[in-house]
């Protein structure tokens, strides 16, 4: 096998592995009422089959970066995908819904092995003037999987019973082991790395305070109660206390320095926005669609297909630019294109053909493309290659974070300003949604806009070859 083939075959085996946690996680969203009658649960109890997955994942992803040094990127990566089919064959197994939500934490723990470790080791096999491209191949799966999902999803809970939703995972799951045992290059560990633990008990408690309430909070009523409130301030307290300590001791779990490089702190700008561009359309154009336009559920979906498909293209193309050209030309690019497709959307009406939406949720996703993951390789390239492994791992924290502070805001915004406009204006409910939705995409295109600036600062290994 040829150098080149097995720089590619490690691309395919973190692919095929992360495809199908990002997948499944998508697959479960539509089939939610089913397991409400399943279970005979209520919306709270079935809604952490998706919030406990996310907090999960989002405590495990400070302490990756730490695995991944102490005993290889490999092993930590192929112990994730171990995890997410034992989680995978629980869920299946599952006969209660405190089964299947204890399955989905074993997911998401695995999930939060997995992510950060597949970008490190991508960044291991190509040299840093080919990462873009490589990248943006990779990135293909976070595009496709989430758009491709929920039909699968709704076609599995339609003609199969529903533990098939889990047992779905194995084929992909085995054949990425496989792939992940003979390809994935082995990298090497470090047994004198001594693991922070007070450090870990302080941003687990402050990363899961704030992501359960993130998760929770999809109304107003429910975003403003005081329990809620009171844990996202001693969240983020902790979260502050975590940074104050880790910057004080010699050996910390996560390595902030990594933050006094520019073009990092700036790509975590990029990502941020874009993922908040990216949960805007996510959360807000199903209301659109079928409350406003009073479409189906099926046009629902096909209207985000091409876009996903767009947004995996460009973000091949956009790693290319990267690679070449650095991410001055591209980032700022994609994040305008964005804003522009964010701001169109704002100015939508009744008349507006189902075509011209399809066309700008296309213009999104290659905004998308071309901002988001050229945005995140700059970054990774910026650090020193001993941290990328810490810096990945940051950098899906904070993007995990922003997009469900992102389904948060829009979800609250959307509902208070429609409840106004059906209360104080009189408008129709059809009216009153559309006037919610295009306010909230002109706040969605304001937020994203603001990191333009940030991406014109980035630089690429080119700058640093002028230098």
């Amino acid at each position: 096998m040829g150098k080149i083939d097995s720089k590619w075959l490690v691309v395919l085996s973190v692919l095929t592995g992360t495809f199908t946690v990002i997948l499944n996680n998508s697959m479960l969203n539509p089939v939610l009422p089913e397991f409400m009658k399943i279970f005979d649960s209520d919306a709270v109890g079935v809604s952490w089959i998706l919030t406990i997955f996310m907090i999960a994942m989002g405590m495990t992803m400070p302490v990756t970066g730490f695995l991944g040094d102490r005993f290889g990127k490999k092993r930590v990566y192929i112990a994730g995908l171990i995890l997410f089919a034992t989680g995978s064959v629980l869920g299946a197994l599952s006969q209660w819904l405190s089964m299947v939500i204890i399955a989905r934490a074993i997911q998401g723990i695995a999930g939060g092995l997995m992510m950060p470790n597949a970008m490190a080791l991508i960044f291991q096999a190509f040299p840093r003037n080919e990462r873009g491209f490589a990248v943006g191949i990779y990135g293909v799966a976070a595009m496709v999987a989430p758009a491709i999902g929920p039909t699968i999803g709704g076609i599995i809970a339609e003609n199969f019973e529903w533990y098939w939703l889990f047992l779905f995972n194995l084929p992909f799951a085995f054949l990425s082991m496989f792939f992940s045992a003979k390809y994935l290059l082995r990298t090497e560990s470090d047994p004198s790395r001594v693991f922070d633990w007070k450090g870990f008990a302080i941003i687990t408690a402050g990363v899961g305070s704030v992501l359960y309430v993130l998760g929770q909070g999809r109304n107003f009523e429910e975003a403003m109660n005081y329990t809620n409130l009171a844990l996202v301030i001693i969240g983020l307290l902790l979260i502050a206390l975590f940074i104050w300590y880790e910057l004080k001791i010699e050996k910390p779990l996560l390595e902030l320095k990594v933050f006094k490089v520019k073009t990092y702190r700036y790509s975590i700008i990029a990502t941020s926005s874009a993922s908040i561009g990216l949960f805007s359309s996510l959360f807000l154009l199903p209301y659109l669609i079928q409350e406003a336009y009073n479409l189906s559920i099926i046009k629902t979906g096909l209207l985000f297909l091409p876009s996903a498909l767009a947004s995996g293209l460009f973000m091949t193309i956009g790693g290319r630019i990267l690679d070449n050209k650095g991410p001055k030309l591209v980032v700022p690019t994609g994040l305008i294109i964005l804003t522009f497709a964010c701001l169109m959307f704002g100015f939508v009406d009744l008349s507006t053909s189902y075509w011209i939406l399809m066309s700008l949720n296309i213009v999104l996703g290659i905004g998308l493309g071309l901002g988001n993951m050229p945005a995140t390789t700059a970054g990774m390239n910026a650090i020193p290659d001993h941290l990328v492994a810490q810096g990945s791992a940051m950098n899906n924290l904070i993007r995990q974070i922003s997009s469900s502070l992102g389904i948060v805001m829009f979800s609250v915004y959307y509902e208070v300003r429609r409840g106004q406009y059906i209360l104080l204006d009189e408008l129709s409910v059809q009216e009153a949604t559309l006037e919610a939705i295009n306010e909230a995409f002109l706040l969605a295109a304001i937020l994203v806009a603001v990191a333009v600036p940030f991406a014109f600062k980035m630089k690429g290994i080119q700058d640093e070859e002028k230098e």
